[in-house]
């Protein structure tokens, strides 16, 4: 305690002044360093200029935190055998593993999508040139004419990812609440920037702001119920007042119910979904890319968090709600994603039904159910950013070839790039030899050892009608005559061939190798547990 904050203890009713372990929040706080350092940039730079200082410092500050998540892994003194972890800033952000884990993969993925997004080798670039400017003015056209790119994106993107880490180490729900909105402000603004469709754009990040809205407001209205009924939002002790069945238990459920709501919502899960397919359509690739692996990494990592800690001693009460969800969400994203001709829309309903399959870990409420979510997501995320990558390389005069018409034939167009979106389809399926496989294996286990062996069956049956769809297109490129307007395979940028490779390793290391990831992930679930 320094002097100053001794002398004001002893003031009678003095506020004390808080304690920040800065060492150990330093990867979150490097990341809205970086998001700072950008918005200078904007302000100081010369335009030609800026792009160049928008990656160094992006990837900078992505690298740095990274590094500084491995070194706070290793660290002795806060992870030594049998500790809890550390609960840092005054009890508002939990340092434990599962906490490092998923930041550690944000991150990962996070670097991942900016190599999307900083690509500017295509001849149509992925960002509007001027987003105030109304879809098909005259002062679009001048802004595409001189060429515009917006460089807002990267200070944007390090705030939203800065949000991404806060959201699942967050110990209360109020710091929960504020890292909700600070991952997805910058979102809805980064969903309206494409620079082709952009009144699709434009719709799509009005229906997910105003979803989004809603969601945050049922999220909010849910810690309001928490705190009437325990008198605090921290989670530790709602759990502690629900374990002592001493509080109001229409003021718990509700709670439960209107929070999981807005954590629902962020996962995609049924029936709060309806934003996914149109939001991932509309968004620039490389943002959407962002959103299905970070977003979703992020998301799911908060709900466990909630779940496991706040109402871990309630699983009796909320599983049988969490059962219905899962095998609604399974059931919908399959079966609908079978009617798909949008190949973004597609893997948005995919998407659906993996928040679907990790749900079915969450249901566990086990060490292994953690585990087996934690290296799900990190896998999945990979092999999403992969998939996203290649389709940017396909192109129609003008941007993206998105109906899978234009699809046909590329085998005989571009037999690389086909066969790595093949790759990519047949680890969303769950074929062995990938990641995929190794991932739907561990949460069905996890479920089954749990007694959800029903959620499994259905988990099973979903996959297998997810296959369907992900084989259609695959006998779609391969084995149908191309057209000749068909679309053009461009050479893939270096940012992009890397973002490709990434994802094509990742993909088939785990599949042939899990081993360290799946022991990272099931050292990292020892910790979450310990009160």
């Amino acid at each position: 305690m320094t002097p100053l904050a001794a002398a004001a203890a002893t003031v009678p009713g003095a506020i004390p002044a808080p304690s920040i372990e800065y060492g150990q929040l330093a990867p979150m706080l490097v990341v809205f360093a970086g998001a700072i350092i950008g918005v200078l940039v904007e302000a100081f730079v010369p335009r030609p200029l800026r792009r160049s200082a928008h990656l160094v410092v992006t990837f900078g500050a992505l690298l740095a935190a990274f590094i500084w998540t491995c070194v706070i892994a290793g660290s002795s003194t806060i992870f030594a055998k049998g500790s809890a972890g550390h609960v840092a800033a005054m009890g508002a952000v939990a340092v434990d593993r599962p906490t490092l884990f998923i930041q550690g993969t944000i991150l990962v993925l996070a670097f991942v999508s900016v190599l999307l997004i900083a690509d500017a080798s295509h001849d149509v670039p992925e960002f509007a040139g001027q987003a105030a400017a109304v879809p098909g003015s005259a002062e679009e056209r001048a802004s595409l004419l001189a060429g515009f790119v917006h460089t807002e994106i990267y200070p944007l993107t390090l705030f939203s990812v800065g949000g991404m880490m806060l959201f699942p180490a967050s110990s209360d729900l109020l710091t929960m609440f504020v890292a909700l909105e600070v991952l997805s402000l910058p979102l809805y603004l980064l969903c309206g920037l494409a620079r082709r469709r952009r009144l699709l754009s434009h719709e799509a990040a009005m229906k997910y702001f105003l979803l989004g809205a809603f969601s945050s407001a049922f999220f909010l209205f849910g810690i309001a119920m928490l705190y009437g009924f325990s008198g605090s939002v921290s989670l530790g002790k709602i759990a502690s007042v629900a374990a002592g069945n001493t509080g109001s238990d229409t003021l718990l459920f509700a709670g439960i119910a209107l929070t999981g709501v807005g954590l629902l919502f962020k996962v995609g899960a049924v029936p709060f979904q309806s934003w996914k397919p149109d939001v991932y359509q509309g968004a620039p690739t490389p943002i959407t890319a962002l959103m299905a692996s970070c977003v979703v990494v992020s998301a799911f990592g908060a709900l466990l968090r909630v779940f496991y800690v706040a109402f871990g001693n309630l699983t009796w009460d909320w599983r049988p709600a969490m059962w219905v969800v899962a095998v609604l969400t399974m059931v919908v994203g399959a079966v609908i994603a079978i009617t798909q001709t949008d190949v973004k829309r597609l893997l948005a309903y995919s998407s659906i039904a993996h928040a679907g399959f990790i749900l079915t870990a969450v249901i566990a409420a086990s060490q292994q159910g953690l585990s087996s979510s934690l290296f799900y997501l990190a896998s999945y995320g990979l092999t999403t950013v992969g998939a996203f990558a290649v389709i940017t390389l396909v192109r129609d005069p003008g941007g993206e070839a998105d109906h899978l018409s234009r699809w046909a034939g590329l085998g005989k167009r571009s037999p690389m790039v086909a066969g790595l979106f093949a790759l990519f389809l047949l680890a969303f399926a769950g074929i062995p030899l990938t990641s995929g496989f190794i991932g739907k294996f561990a949460v069905f286990q996890a479920a089954i050892a749990s007694g959800a062996t029903a959620l499994v069956i259905v988990g099973v049956v979903s996959s297998a009608v997810a296959a369907f769809f992900y084989v259609r297109v695959i006998v779609l490129m391969f084995f149908s005559e191309p057209a000749a307007d068909g679309p053009e395979v461009v050479r893939a940028g270096l940012f992009t061939g890397i973002a490709v490779a990434v994802g094509t390793v990742a993909t088939v290391f785990l599949g042939i190798v899990p081993e360290p990831l799946l022991s990272l992930a099931n050292h990292a679930a020892t910790q979450l547990f310990v009160r």
